[in-house]
């Protein structure tokens, strides 16, 4: 996507993941979805806006509010800002299927009643077939 002229704002959770990010020329922003007005600067500017934890890793409870509250909250900030288009990672691996499945459908809700085009990513396990879905998604919302 940088190579195509795109600018990226990647977060991290820590210091700790900045240049990792930077070094790939993205733009790092340190916020947490769980502190959620850690990230609404996060959205100045963007068109695309990617809530991509399907692999994330933790306790029980604190995952599905990742895929229930904080995503809801989450998009409730999106909606009155330069967002025009959503994608949500419902990719299974970590995170239990029926808890990405209530986040694709609360995030498919969402998206609908405020007219914002979305996307659930469901590509597999399979890395590149993920990365090749990701990217067309974001090609395919930037032109709409």
């Amino acid at each position: 996507m940088i190579d195509q002229g795109h600018a990226l704002r990647i977060t991290t959770r820590t210091e700790e993941g900045r240049s990792a990010i930077q070094d790939i020329g993205a733009e790092c922003w340190i916020g947490t979805p769980d502190r959620l007005a850690t990230l609404r600067g996060a959205l100045d500017r963007v068109a695309i806006a990617c809530w991509l934890l399907a692999q994330v890793q933790g306790e029980a409870h604190e995952v599905a509010e990742l895929h229930s509250s904080r995503l809801q909250f989450f998009l409730s900030q999106a909606i009155d800002t330069t967002v025009r288009g959503l994608i949500y990672d419902a990719t299974p691996g970590c995170v239990p299927e029926d808890v990405l499945e209530d986040g694709a459908k609360t995030f498919t809700e969402i998206a609908e009643l405020n007219a914002i085009p979305a996307v659930v990513l469901r590509s597999g396990e399979d890395e590149n077939a993920w990365l090749d879905e990701a990217e067309r998604t974001v090609q395919s919302l930037l032109r709409s």
